[in-house]
């Protein structure tokens, strides 16, 4: 069998590879969720520097292990789908031997920093976070219901209690709170995403709630759980975890969540359901960038 030489190797692409299976822009708010369940965990002032660094990189770690795990596992899926045939995975340029090591040290060296520089709690936690997002969604959730996102939600909505327990070494009803609104966003986000890869999910026979239930079903889906959304983002001015400047951009940047979602239920259009998932993303980052503001603005 022919060895390959260093030079014959290219570094520069292997490694490109293996971030793609890391997906950094879904790891970027993982992360960016968990930092702000950092910072509002302390009441006044800011979290350690150390705990801080040591928590993102742990998390990140693990959470690119976890991606890289659904990227094998679901390469035969993702081959038959034109939003995620062009990974590795799905084209065959990785092998089963190189992603399982890839994801073991990324794993296990950010679950080692969780456990030794931050602590124990925020380590379990992150575990069964992997364990949920990996193996429950993945291998049972998302092939078999069309309930897929919202049981499985609980993963995703997880890196703000990371956060939080990294810093308090404590799970309290704020980071419990902060849970719940990822929660709720979770499904109008993804299932507008699957309104306009309707096609895709079909092809590659995952039962998504537009693919069993129908367009219309599911545009009803978004636009009950986008008011749902709004109510539970109005729980931390309730509950005096914020302000007004909060209370303000949670109604502004949920009164244009709740348009989108109305729009798309009675004039439906693929462009509009891109739109409506673009918006969600942003909706969310400047939900908790509003809510951090708020806070820092409040001691």
């Amino acid at each position: 069998m022919k060895t390959l030489t260093l030079e014959q190797y290219d570094v520069p692409r292997r490694l490109r590879q293996f971030s793609v299976l890391t997906k950094p822009r879904v790891n970027t708010l993982i992360v960016f969720c968990a930092m702000i369940g950092m910072f509002l965990a302390v009441p006044d002032g800011l979290p350690g520097a150390g705990v801080v660094l040591a928590a993102t990189v742990g998390i990140a770690l693990v959470a690119g292990a976890a991606a890289a795990m659904n990227c094998l596992i679901e390469q035969q899926i993702d081959a038959r789908m034109a939003r995620t045939r062009a990974r590795p995975t799905a084209r065959g340029e990785l092998g089963t031997g190189e992603i399982l090591l890839f994801a073991g040290v990324l794993g296990a060296v950010g679950l080692w920093i969780l456990y030794v520089l931050v602590n124990p709690l925020t380590m379990w936690l992150t575990l069964a976070t992997f364990v949920g997002y990996a193996v429950v969604y993945t291998v049972f959730l998302k092939p078999k219901t069309p309930q897929n996102i919202v049981i499985g939600g609980a993963s995703g909505a997880m890196p703000p209690v990371l956060g939080w327990a990294a810093v308090t070494g404590e799970v309290s009803a704020d980071a419990l709170l902060l849970f719940l609104i990822i929660f709720a966003w979770t499904p109008p986000h993804f299932w507008a995403l699957a309104l306009y890869r309707t096609a895709d999910y079909a092809r590659a026979g995952l039962p998504m709630l537009p693919v069993t239930h129908g367009s219309k079903f599911t545009r009803l889906s978004v636009l009950l759980y986008t008011c749902i959304l709004f109510g539970v983002t109005l729980l931390p001015f309730a509950t005096r975890m914020s302000g007004l400047l909060y209370l303000a951009s949670a109604v502004v940047l949920g009164g244009i969540f709740l348009r989108y979602a109305w729009r798309l239920y009675v004039s439906y259009s693929d462009k509009l359901s891109q739109q409506t998932f673009r918006y969600s993303i942003l909706y969310l980052s400047s939900l908790f960038a509003a809510l951090l503001v708020d806070h820092y603005l409040r001691f």
